[in-house]
């Protein structure tokens, strides 16, 4: 995507989420398949309590990762996701995060070299903090090969 289309996607409007439901109704809804669950009550509430649980269970996973390296904020956004599909609260929080992030990328990528490389290393440092407060909480893993789990071992705590 070129700048201008990242400057587009940072001016670009929310989503109109007036509707005073906290639910998205049959009609409102672009499936066809999902408006024929909603047009019966009993499915609609089954369908609405699977995709909350699943939703609830995706965002508690993706809230446990947050602190390890790896797509922590991503599973949330995706659990997030899953509940916009049925709830519109949960659509003006993807909304709001959308635009959080699309906000910093704009700004980021706005940013001279020096800029992104200090976010970079100061990224790199955090995971690296974070792999240190593992190996010292459980241990340097003993499946790494030795040339990699020998230096672990020197670092302070991971005896």
């Amino acid at each position: 995507m070129n700048a201008a289309g990242r400057a587009e996607d940072a001016r670009r409007e929310p989503e109109d989420y007036s509707d005073p439901n906290l639910l998205i109704d049959a009609a409102e809804d672009r499936w066809a398949w999902r408006a024929r669950i909603k047009s019966r009550p009993a499915s609609r509430r089954l369908y609405r309590l699977a995709v909350f649980g699943v939703g609830l269970v995706i965002v508690l996973v993706g809230l446990a990762l947050v602190p390890l390296p790896g797509p922590g904020w991503a599973i949330v956004f995706l659990g997030i996701a899953i509940w916009a599909s049925e709830f519109e609260k949960a659509q003006q929080l993807l909304e709001w995060g959308k635009g959080v992030l699309s906000r910093w990328n704009t700004w980021v990528l706005a940013q001279a070299w020096y800029v992104k490389v200090g976010v970079a290393l100061a990224t790199m440092a955090l995971v690296g903090l974070v792999f240190w407060g593992l190996f010292i909480i459980a241990g340097v893993p003993t499946w790494l090969p030795d040339p990699v789990e020998q230096p672990l071992h020197l670092l302070p705590g991971t005896h």
